[in-house]
């Protein structure tokens, strides 16, 4: 129940201007959220990197309705492709393809997508588009496919509690195409989706051993210790090198998970968002850990 209305709130427009101008609830977003400008991001990622993390860099926002917004945000991501390049960090860039304007033209967009693809590229890096709700999946594909035909430097995201997706995964490999494994974080009804964690779960571990047996780089984005410890497990039972997937967590949660992982020789790479559009995020990640929601409102009361 909590999680559903979460989910519903992160898309009210009224309610993220409370929350966005709350002086509280701001400062609680800096949890999972490094800051609104891109120097707070490069610092977030300098720090990673230090602790021997591998970074993925993401400028919020989504559903932009006009092409002016979705060729700033171009710019934007395009700006920090450049500034990875001069700060020599290890890290690559992530995006949502309606910021990029699928909502105006799905033409359009790949346009757009290729423009940041190929700017990846010349610094020998690469763009991970991030998956949005269910009414995008087929057209985030689809976008994806046909620029990962003309260039290598670009991969997506596949969520396991859809059904469709063990389909998406061997269309998307016969491409060449690297995944980013996750669970899903939206809320999808069950004539598309599984409802319980635990299909949800056999659903990941499935796909996930489908993955790393076929050769091409891919991320395991998950903080389920489990399932962390099903994909060591296997990995070693199916001599899988160390530096042939990684693991992915997002910023600000389990850090310790995140350290310990470094420290017994795997590969981490944590995902950084930062931008003024952080509020659809932010409540995301709150309807995955409701108890979140009691921890800010405590300190509301505080303040």
């Amino acid at each position: 129940m909590i999680r559903s209305t979460l989910l519903k709130l992160s898309e009210s427009k009224s309610f993220a201007r409370w929350v966005t101008s709350n002086p509280t609830t701001r400062r609680m977003s800096h949890r999972f959220v490094a800051g609104e400008a891109l120097d707070e991001a490069i610092a977030a990622a300098r720090e990673c990197n230090d602790q021997r993390m591998l970074v993925s860099l993401d400028y919020l926002g989504e559903n932009v309705s006009t092409t002016d917004d979705s060729q700033r945000a171009r710019d934007a991501f395009l700006e920090v492709f450049d500034r990875i390049a001069a700060e020599r960090l290890d890290a690559n860039v992530s995006c949502k393809l309606t910021q990029l304007g699928l909502d105006v033209s799905a033409e359009f967009c790949e346009g757009q997508l290729l423009s940041i693809v190929e700017r990846a590229r010349s610094y020998s890096n690469f763009l991970r588009v991030d998956m949005e709700g269910s009414l995008y999946t087929a057209r985030t594909i689809d976008v994806v496919k046909r620029v990962r035909s003309q260039n290598p430097a670009v991969g997506t995201v596949i969520q396991a509690y859809l059904y469709r997706s063990e389909q998406d995964v061997q269309d998307l490999l016969a491409y060449g195409c690297r995944i980013r494994l996750c669970k899903g974080a939206y809320k999808e009804p069950p004539e598309i989706a599984f409802q319980k964690k635990s299909e949800v779960d056999a659903n990941y571990v499935k796909l996930m051993k489908i993955l790393m047996k076929s050769g091409i780089y891919h991320g395991l984005a998950t903080h389920d210790e489990d399932i962390i410890k099903e994909a060591k497990a296997f990995a070693t039972r199916e001599n899988i090198p160390r530096d042939a997937f990684e693991f992915q967590m997002l910023h600000g949660i389990r850090r310790d998970l995140q350290q310990a992982l470094v420290r017994d020789g795997w590969r981490m790479r944590v995902y950084i968002p930062f931008g003024t559009e952080w509020y659809p995020y932010f409540m995301r990640r709150l309807a995955e850990r409701p108890a979140n929601v009691f921890f800010i409102a405590k300190n509301i009361l505080r303040s």
